[in-house]
This record gives C-alpha cells, sequence and structure tokens, in this order.
C-alpha cells in the first residue's frame, strides 16, 4: 500500500513537472511570436523614418525651396518626437503597450499616405510632427515591451537585436527614393503598406500593462545627479541624433548639388547604415574589453576624420561609399555605447533618469541636424554640413581626455 502510494506521490511530481515545464515552453513560445512581432514593428518603423528624410527633402529640393526652409521643415518630425516623451508614459500605463503601438502604427501610416496630396510646406511640417510624434509612441512601447518581458540574463542580447532591427529598417529605407519614377505617391503608398501587413500581427497580439514604477524621494534631484556624474556619457545622444538627422535630412541636398544620381544618394545612405550594422556587435564587445571611453573617443577620432575627409571626395562615388560605411560604423553605435557607459558609471536608481536624458538629447541634436545642416550650406558652404560635424566629433573626443568618472554607487540616490 505504501508502495503504491509513493508510486501515486512520483506520478503526481512527474505530472507537476509535465505540466510546469508545458507552461514555460508555452510562456517562451508567446515571448518569443511577440518579440518577433515587436522587432517587425521596429524594422518597418525604421524603414519609413530612413525613407521620409531623405525623400521630402529632395522632393522639397526639385520644388525650389531653399535649403534653410527645407532643414527647418524636416526637424519637424524630431520636433514631434521630443514632445510626445513628455506624455507617452500616461497612455501605456492607462491603456498597455498594444493599444500605444497601434495608436502610433495608424498615425504613422494616415501622414505617409497624405504626402504626395499636398505641396504645403504647412501641411509637411505638421505630416511630419504627426509622424514623429507616432515614431516615438511606437518605439517607446516596443522598447519598454521588450526590456520588461525579457529574462534578465538575456534581455542585453534581446535590445542588441531591437537596435539591430531599427538599423536594419533605417539602412533599407533611403532605397524606396528608386520608387520616385513610378509615380509621386508610390513610395508613400509602399511604406503604408508594410505598416499596414504589420499592423496585422500586432492586432492579433496580448495586450499588456506595464507595472507602475514606485516614487521615491530621489526623484526630484535624479536628473541633476546624472548630469554631475555623467555629463560625457550623455554627450553621444546629442551627437548620434545631430548626425542621423544631418545626414539624412541635408545630405540628399548635398548629394544633388554636387550632381549625384538620386539612386546613389539612397545607396550612400544605405552604406552609411549598413558600417553601423557590421560594426555594432564587435564595438560592443571591444568596449565590453578595453572599455567604454577609450572606445567612444576612438569612434570619434575616426568619424571626425572621415567626416573632414568627404567634402575632398567630390562626387567619387567609390571613395564617397568607403568614407560612408567607416563613418557610420564608427558613429552608428554611439547611442548604445554611451547608454552603456551611462550603466557602468551610474547607481542603478538613477540609470531610467539617464535614458530619459539621454532620448532628449537625441531630440535636440536631431532637431538642430537639418536646421544647421540648411542654413550652413546656404549661407556657409555646401561642404559645411561635414565640417560642422568632423568639428562635432573631434571636440567630444578631446573632452574625452578631461573626463574623469567617479567609482560606481550602488546605494540608491
Amino acid at each position: 500500500m505504501c508502495k503504491s502510494r509513493n508510486e501515486n506521490n512520483n506520478q503526481g511530481k512527474e505530472s507537476a513537472a509535465g505540466l510546469s515545464s508545458g507552461v514555460i515552453a508555452s510562456e517562451s513560445l508567446a515571448f518569443r511570436h511577440r518579440l518577433n512581432t515587436l522587432l517587425l514593428v521596429v524594422v518597418v518603423a525604421g524603414m519609413s523614418q530612413g525613407l521620409l528624410l531623405p525623400l521630402l527633402s529632395i522632393m522639397l529640393e526639385d520644388s525650389g525651396v531653399s535649403s534653410d526652409r527645407n532643414g527647418i521643415n524636416s526637424a519637424a518630425m524630431y520636433i514631434g518626437i521630443f514632445c510626445t516623451m513628455f506624455f507617452v508614459e500616461k497612455p501605456v500605463m492607462r491603456f498597455g503597450y498594444k493599444k500605444v503601438i497601434l495608436a502610433g502604427m495608424i498615425l504613422v501610416t494616415c501622414a505617409n499616405i497624405l504626402f504626395p496630396f499636398t505641396h504645403s510646406l504647412t501641411v509637411w511640417f505638421v505630416l511630419r510632427l504627426l509622424v514623429g510624434v507616432g515614431d516615438s509612441a511606437l518605439h517607446y512601447s516596443t522598447q519598454l515591451w521588450i526590456v520588461s518581458s525579457s529574462p534578465a540574463n538575456r534581455r542585453g542580447k534581446y535590445i542588441s537585436l531591437y537596435g539591430m532591427s531599427y538599423g536594419l529598417g533605417f539602412s533599407l529605407g533611403p532605397l524606396g527614393i528608386n520608387l520616385l519614377p513610378f509615380g509621386r505617391a508610390v513610395p508613400f503608398l509602399v511604406s503604408g503598406l508594410f505598416f499596414f501587413i504589420v499592423l496585422l500581427l500586432v492586432v492579433r497580439m496580448k495586450n499588456e500593462i506595464p507595472e507602475r514604477p514606485a516614487k521615491g524621494a530621489a526623484d526630484q534631484n535624479r536628473f541633476v545627479t546624472t548630469y554631475r556624474l555623467a555629463w560625457f556619457v550623455l554627450i553621444p545622444g546629442l551627437l548620434y541624433g545631430l548626425m542621423e538627422a544631418s545626414m539624412n535630412s541635408s545630405f540628399p541636398l548635398y548629394g544633388l548639388r554636387i550632381d549625384l544620381d538620386q539612386h546613389w544618394i539612397s545607396l550612400l545612405l544605405m552604406a552609411f547604415g549598413a558600417g553601423g550594422l557590421i560594426l555594432q556587435l564587435p564595438l560592443g564587445l571591444w568596449s565590453d574589453r578595453i572599455g567604454r571611453k577609450p572606445v567612444l573617443i576612438g569612434c570619434a577620432a575616426v568619424g571626425s576624420l572621415a567626416f573632414f575627409v568627404i567634402p575632398a571626395a567630390g562626387s567619387n562615388v567609390l571613395l564617397l561609399f568607403l568614407l560612408f560605411a567607416i563613418a557610420g560604423g564608427v558613429i552608428g553605435s554611439f547611442y548604445s555605447l554611451g547608454l552603456a557607459y551611462a550603466a557602468d558609471i551610474l547607481p542603478r536608481a538613477i540609470l531610467p533618469a539617464a535614458n530619459v536624458v539621454a532620448s532628449i538629447h537625441f531630440s535636440v541634436g536631431s532637431i538642430l541636424g537639418p536646421t544647421l545642416g540648411g542654413y550652413g550650406m546656404r549661407y556657409v558652404s555646401v561642404h559645411s554640413i561635414f565640417l560642422f560635424l568632423g568639428a562635432a566629433f573631434l571636440g567630444f573626443a578631446l573632452l574625452g581626455f578631461g573626463f574623469r568618472p567617479k567609482n560606481k554607487a550602488e546605494s540608491p540616490v
């Protein structure tokens, strides 16, 4: 009888273990499906953003709009991204990740479809603002959803996949410029179609609402502490935004003025993004070995040199292709390396504040990039965009030699 009872207990345990492993397997499968869907959202969002910036700049240039007005109009999307950061958290907390992602995708899709039906700069400015709002909402939601649901021991891997997905989409986006010969509306409609397909996948996902973070007394001074301890590591976000927006908004104008064909402009922008994709993981591993600061300084120095040499390359496409791949490769990881450096030297209690500040810096740089590039090309020199970027990254490299981080404090601030 005892033997029978023991056998029943063993069978019960095996059954419970089997049920538990089945639940874990089911959860793992659900997580992978959600992750793949979210990564597809990021790829398509990156494609849309990578396409809109150069495409709209080229269309305005062909319409005779001056480079400074063109640059100001390009900055509208980043103004939308910047403004959204101040209110996007509340809708996510109230309605959940999925609903905010869907709202962002619908907003971007509708704006994309409306662009080719008007020539009004004012309407385009408003549409770009809406694209910025939608992009910011879906990126915030997808990134937070991936981070909050990822296992701690694989979180870095999944965030890297997120960054690579965006980089892949952003690199492929400019190729849509080659659809212009088929009609003014075709690139926008194709972009909208991709969004619609992925939207159908998102609709089938189960919605989740994030946990509300606990508010402590340190909330009021965590931003001041972040700047005091890590001012240097927050600069990469500003420079990355400056570079990305300048290259995708002002370079197409530069390319047209040195008589490059539109398809070469799109391929050069793709080379810039591809360089970042190729070197992202190696630079991250290298920074783990020798430290973030030397890698950031080295990347800034090499990127600065590449930007300074680009004007001398003229319209030599092969040389430009090489320089763009080098510059994109060393600068493409700037934002993520800056955040990794912040995690190295900041207390864990204020890391969220560092991410918010880095995002704000990225938006500010993205707004300044097209504006300064447009005015520089009109009033200074057609090459001013690259001279300015070269000087900015050289200045950052020099500042690095004077930065002395304090030992990381793990106690809450």
